[in-house]
């Protein structure tokens, strides 16, 4: 029998006991349900409830791998002293939800446990990393942008041309003149600039992304693609945390998007952009390039 479950912790891609899954169908690496995350010790715990988003992966699995993880996580069904419960409740992707077996606590189990500040256990782990490696993708692939905002100098350091595969570029994030980029996982690919950043740059990026705090327009994630064709983890990017319907981003923007991928996306790739552009959107990117030429 095949259920879906829900990873927020350690069984999370690239994490300690991510092998139990090694089998397993990825259904979706951008996952979220509702809860609070903990820290428990060098693992998370999650609470369900409320209108916080956790978020994780959605990974499809048979009943050996069932009772596997039910023995990793101390879940035997009927048993009074489990640590962790195995439930069902919701959970959403860019393409849908289901229902998910997740394992969580008790508010009582976790009210000594330090809260993990984004409901995110990667971003707990990595983004207080002295050297991140940050995939950029739309707008924030336009280097006049960091200067016209003075921080040129925190963005000089472009490691090469990032390609992350299973998401495409859309526009879900309305703004008051149209919508702003982001990668939703529904196939394809997205090509970008990935530069090498320090703790500064990453303030910058908060502010600039609207993600100082949990629960802002956009949130930190962490992709695996390739760098100049080399596979690379756990590059940090940035998605829209509540996504609404596309809509058309400004003239102004798209100039920005143009301006910085210039030379540096392939021209397959700047060709989908065109394609898609023109007709989603009736927009010819080709007169903003041309500017380039």
């Amino acid at each position: 029998m095949k259920h879906y479950l829900f990873c927020y912790g350690t069984l999370r891609r690239h994490e300690p006991n991510h092998f139990y899954l090694t089998s397993a169908k990825c259904i979706a690496e951008q996952a979220w349900t509702h809860g609070r995350l903990y820290r428990v010790d060098w693992y998370p715990a999650l609470v369900p409830g409320g209108e916080k988003l956790v978020y994780g992966e959605l990974y499809q699995i048979d009943d050996d791998m069932l009772e596997r993880i039910d023995e990793l996580e101390g879940y035997e069904e009927g048993r009074e002293n489990n640590e962790f419960q195995r439930i069902k409740q919701t959970v959403f992707f860019d393409r849908g939800s289901v229902e998910a077996y997740v394992y969580v606590y008790t508010s009582q189990q976790a009210k000594s446990c330090p809260l993990v500040v984004r409901n995110d256990w990667k971003c707990e782990r990595y983004l207080s990393a002295d050297e991140l490696y940050y995939f950029a993708y739309g707008s924030c692939m336009d280097q006049q942008r960091f200067i016209d905002y003075g921080v040129h100098h925190l963005f000089q350091d472009i490691v090469g041309r990032g390609i992350v595969p299973g998401y495409s570029l859309r526009y879900t994030r309305k703004s008051v003149d149209g919508g702003r980029a982001d990668m939703m996982e529904i196939g394809g690919v997205v090509e970008g600039k990935v530069y090498r950043i320090n703790q500064e740059a990453l303030q910058y990026l908060y502010e600039r992304e609207g993600a100082v705090r949990a629960g802002g327009v956009y949130r930190p994630t962490f992709v695996d693609g390739q760098i100049e064709a080399q596979p690379h983890q756990n590059m940090l990017t940035f998605v829209v945390a509540r996504k609404e319907e596309e809509t058309a981003p400004p003239d102004h923007y798209i100039e920005e998007i143009v301006r910085g991928s210039y030379g540096f996306v392939s021209s397959e790739y700047f060709e989908q952009l065109e394609k898609y552009h023109q007709e989603q959107f009736g927009m010819d990117l080709r007169r903003w390039y041309e500017k380039k030429e």
